[in-house]
């Protein structure tokens, strides 16, 4: 079953954290500061051609030196745009897709201060990391006699019945790096001048990471 279309999505850039003072009783307010758009529409598609209704939007346009090395066929996908290559694409269903046309641009303005949305983004690579950092479990018990077996996980699998360890089973691997929606944030502050969105707390990823933004789903 599909999701319901978005009444707003945009493409931005994580700049980081800061923190805002309320006017009316001096509270500090978290808030991750976001660069959303410009964002261009460089694709449409329609329910006659590809069976349903939605826009590719493009973020961040390529230097000098980095246009050289576009492919060929991602520059053609450009040209016939009559859009200047950009280095982040993303397709949204938005309601108002119809609307829209290729060329048309959708700044960080199409949201509204107190609004919730979704912040959808990329967690930190940790790399390969133990049970206990990559699941929080507990550390053994360090008196006499443990051993060095602290921060191992202990007994994993059943002997003769069922013979195996058992699926999701909580072990050592390759942490972070997921795709991750912070849900329900509230626009706090927007700056419609230099397309800066401030919500409230933390979103996932990185410093300078790209973050998808839309209108919540649970509001």
């Amino acid at each position: 079953m599909s999701k319901a279309p978005a009444a707003k999505g945009i493409i931005g850039k994580k700049l980081g954290m800061t923190q805002i003072f309320n006017r009316d009783n001096g509270a500090a307010v978290p808030v991750t500061v976001i660069e959303a758009g410009p964002c261009a529409v460089v694709q449409k598609k329609t329910i006659d051609k590809e069976g349903y209704s939605a826009v590719q939007l493009g973020f961040i346009g390529y230097t000098e030196k980095r246009e050289k090395k576009i492919i060929k066929p991602k520059r053609g996908h450009f040209k016939k745009a009559g859009v200047a290559p950009k280095r982040h694409l993303k397709e949204f269903k938005l309601v108002n897709s119809e609307q829209l046309s290729v060329g048309d641009e959708i700044k960080a303005g199409t949201f509204t201060v107190g609004e919730k949305v979704d912040v959808t983004g990329m967690t930190k690579g940790r790399g390969f990391a133990g049970a206990i950092k990559r699941w929080g479990l507990s550390i053994q018990k360090k008196s006499h006699g443990g051993g060095p077996v602290h921060r191992h996980v202990g007994s994993i699998g059943a002997n003769s019945d069922p013979s195996r360890i058992m699926k999701n089973k909580k072990m050592p691997g390759r942490y972070g790096h997921e795709k991750v929606t912070a849900q329900n944030l509230e626009v706090i502050k927007i700056d419609e001048a230099n397309n800066l969105i401030a919500v409230r707390g933390a979103v996932p990823g990185p410093r300078g990471s790209i973050v998808f933004i839309r209108n919540t789903v649970k509001n």
